[in-house]
């Protein structure tokens, strides 16, 4: 196109195709490698990180293309060096426009194959940034995709050969327009013949890409799109994918605005990638910008489009602790590139799942542009696979069972996180052609239950099967991948003589405690096989002893033989991974049986968990008894109190002096008085406290009740409320009681002896000597005893000379 377009549309693009080809992942392609300098490179462990990638950004840089598209190309490039997870990857970076005069070339390679590694990535960093300075003189005005394609696919595969390529080889090329080669004198004399000339020289390049290996998917934005020379482009290339989702199929994609160009390109990169981007929050500095790493990631990178390089950057974990920039640290690997440029990024191994923080500082005159934070990631499974039977038998059914583990040996339980996961399995062997079964987590059988990450399938194994075995599982979904170890096996003897059954107990132990499991075992041989317990498939760090590690299968005898997991004192909490195998030693070690440990792992509990229950309780029961007896004591207290009693002194019917007991003077439930007799007057009652208490008269209520008195000398008597008592030569008659509790003895008070008639004669015949210079008083006279202020009333007339008998 000659045209020239809005420039956030093309410069979007070319942005957000960096940060996509800055994922990792791996592509399905033939399995050999040398590196660039021709030397043969062989593929790591899987399990030591994400696969490598060889890809080539080729990017539209017509007339369309405006000066400040130039100044995305430089970022984009920048954020495909920084954010590329695997250090084995290799990148290229070209631009392509139009040949149409002397000394122009239709394409600038401004970056050659590079490694991805922390010497390459800078390398990568310096040399895009030519892309941001344009020379008409060198590079025409058109779209010569022909040119764009061939140098791609050559760089991609001059280092490997194209039957042999080490890793799988993408090319994303990013367009406004269409094929515009009208003035490009090598296609042709006219306008017309060139254009047909271009057309299919492009078919001749996208048949030469199939059959190098490399895929092609092109993205086009934009009105003037020809949507059938992109759809042949994608479908022109190699059609192979990173897995079998059928969105990972190389596809063209065409969006109408800018505004849909992020997501496009996002979406594009992660279906070829077999990766998940996680897009992040956006601010200007100084500012908190946050994103997401779920638990599943193995490999991330936290890429930082910051546009200035004054800007400072400081990464966080979910944890809230500030991580190095270079090193280990909890776990995981780190490493910062890029501080110095307009991108920085942290690339990190094993990363804690969770909310990382980003946070953003700038000085003054670098802070009017908007920084952006982006997690790109990918997860990276191990399979933990059981055959049941473990050894099968030619022609016997075969269930399959798989889990997913992490690198660090979690295992996977949450679905949420497989969401799309498909899973297979291919068995290979002697005597039979390899066949594939599919693995569902769907609760049909074989699977028992939906949803417990658990992945079943069955096969048949074919009669011709003659000795080993080999199963590999296959799981596939968007951003995980399988490290696609083969599982071995053996096939069984026809007629078993031996059987055995596994069963472990799914349970929560703290480090230190023992796991519970049983082996039956049938043996129909006329020998017995001596058979081994062992542990398989064991998280890094778990630390487990199964014992005993050895039994006697008796010969023509079914034994059960219970079994027990240690947990060692030092492991950390978690769920264990593995299973437990039993083995039979005269048989080459031939696998009988095995069982998932499905155990827990948690923290030993705390004293206060252990006995908070019971500490709780006593304390509220001692509570509860405290408030009971305190409640009776109470109770008690005011029952037996004599506040309000009155205690009246009669003689023969005629009352001579009252007296009401006041509060404090019962203490205990006790009251102390005497009968004084003063000479020439009436005698009274007086309370009396201290030593003198105990020559006194004593009245008493009980705690149900009941009253008693104990006269001065004498014995403890019952006295009942308005009936007199004998007190000496008087009567005495208590009111204000309360009555005796059901079964309060004494249910009738006695009279005290003295108070009969024999006492009583005795009494009236005593003599009352009266004075001749006595007083004379009137009836009712009132006396008051001053020591104790106790008042009572007296019945007596006159004065008398009377002796002072105290009872």
């Amino acid at each position: 196109m000659r045209e020239k377009m809005h420039w956030t549309n093309k410069g979007s693009a070319l942005l957000l195709a960096g940060v996509l080809l800055a994922l990792p992942g791996p592509l399905t392609a033939p399995a050999a490698a040398t590196g660039a300098a021709g030397v043969t490179r062989t593929a790591a462990d899987p399990a030591e990180g994400p696969d490598p990638l060889d890809f080539a950004v080729v990017v539209d840089q017509s007339a369309s293309l405006a000066e400040k598209d130039l100044a995305r190309e430089t970022e984009a490039a920048a954020l495909l060096s920084q954010g590329e997870i695997s250090e084995r990857s290799r990148a290229t970076i070209i631009g392509f426009g139009s040949s149409e005069k002397a000394g122009q070339s239709p394409v600038r390679e401004v970056c050659p194959l590079t490694v991805a590694d922390a010497a390459g990535r800078e390398r990568l960093s310096a040399c895009v940034q030519q892309l941001g300075r344009r020379d008409a003189a060198r590079m025409g005005p058109g779209t010569d995709f022909p040119a764009a394609v061939r140098q791609a696919v050559t760089r991609l595969t001059e280092a490997g050969g194209a039957k042999t390529p080490a890793v799988p080889k993408v090319v994303f090329l990013l367009t406004d327009g269409k094929l515009d080669v009208a003035d490009s004198p090598e296609y042709g004399t006219d306008r017309d013949t060139r254009q047909s000339n271009g057309a299919r020289r492009l078919t001749e390049e996208l048949a030469r890409a199939r059959a190098a290996g490399v895929q092609i998917w092109p993205l086009g934005f934009g009105s003037e799109i020809d949507r059938s020379a992109l759809t042949a482009m994608a479908e022109g290339g190699y059609r192979g994918a990173c897995s079998d989702i059928p969105d990972s199929v190389p596809r063209m994609r065409v969006v109408g605005t800018s505004a849909e160009i992020d997501k496009a390109l996002q979406e594009t990169f992660a279906a070829a990638r077999c990766a998940r981007i996680a897009q992040g929050t956006v601010g200007k500095p100084p500012a908190d910008l946050t994103v997401t790493i779920p638990p599943i990631a193995t490999d991330g990178s936290l890429t930082v489009a910051k546009h200035d390089p004054k800007v400072r950057v400081t990464y966080y974990d979910p944890a809230g602790r500030k991580v190095p920039v270079r090193g280990e640290f909890d776990g995981s690997t780190f490493e910062v590139s890029g501080q110095d440029g307009p991108v920085e990024a942290l690339r990190v191994k094993d990363p804690l799942p969770g909310r990382w923080r980003v946070h953003i500082e700038a000085p003054e005159g670098h802070r009017d542009r908007e920084v952006a934070v982006r997690a790109i990631w990918q997860g990276r499974l191990r399979s933990d696979v059981t055959l049941d039977p473990a050894s099968p038998r030619a022609g016997e059914k075969v269930t399959v069972q798989v889990r997913m583990q992490t690198r660090r040996g979690v295992v996977i339980t949450d679905p949420r996180q497989l969401a799309g996961l498909t899973a297979s399995a291919e068995v290979a062997g002697a005597g039979f052609r390899p066949f594939t079964f599919r693995l569902a987590d769907d609760g049909r059988a074989p699977d028992a239950k939906a949803g417990d990450v658990r992945f079943t399938g069955t096969f048949t194994l074919p009669a011709g099967a003659t000795g080993d075995l080999e199963l590999v599982t296959r799981m596939a979904a968007p951003g995980i991948t399988s490290d696609r170890r083969p599982v071995h096996a053996r096939r069984g003897a026809d007629v078993p003589v031996l059987t055995a059954g596994l069963v472990v107990d799914r349970t929560t132990v703290h480090p230190g405690d023992t796991v519970r499991g049983t082996l039956d075992v049938t043996n129909d041989d006329s020998t017995p096989h001596t058979l081994r317990l062992a542990l398989q498939d064991q998280a890094p760090g778990a630390e487990l002893t199964v014992a005993p590690a050895s039994v006697t299968a008796a010969a023509g005898k079914s034994t059960r033989i219970p079994f027990t997991v240690t947990v060692a004192g030092g492991t950390a909490p978690g769920e264990l991974g593995g299973q437990v195998a039993v083995v039979d030693t005269g048989d080459g070690d031939t696998v009988l049986d095995t069982a998932f440990l499905d155990v827990l792992v948690v923290a030993p509990p705390t004293w206060w968990d252990r006995w908070w229950k019971a500490v709780t309780g006593g304390a509220v029961a001692l509570l509860v008894l405290a408030t009971l007896v305190g409640i009776r004591i109470l109770a008690g207290i005011r029952r037996r109190d004599l506040t309000g009693t009155t205690l009246e002194l009669r003689d023969d019917g005629r009352s001579l002096y009252s007296l009401t007991i006041r509060r404090g003077q019962s203490e205990g439930g006790t009251f102390a008085f005497t009968v004084d007799e003063p000479y020439g007057g009436p005698p009274t009652l007086r309370s009396v406290r201290g030593t003198a208490a105990s020559t006194a008269h004593m009245l008493r209520r009980t705690s149900s009740g009941e009253l008693l008195l104990r006269p001065r000398g004498g014995r403890q008597v019952p006295v009942r409320a308005g009936e007199p008592i004998g007190l000496g030569e008087h009567e005495l008659v208590v009111r204000g009681g309360r009555a005796p509790s059901p079964g309060a003895r004494g249910a009738r008070p006695s009279r005290d002896p003295r108070a009969s008639g024999a006492s009583r004669t005795s009494r009236l015949s005593r003599l009352s000597r009266r004075t001749s210079s006595g007083t004379g008083s009137s009836p009712g006279t009132t006396g008051t005893t001053g020591s104790t202020g106790t008042t009572g009333t007296t019945g007596a007339t006159g004065g008398s000379d009377t002796y002072d008998v105290n009872f």
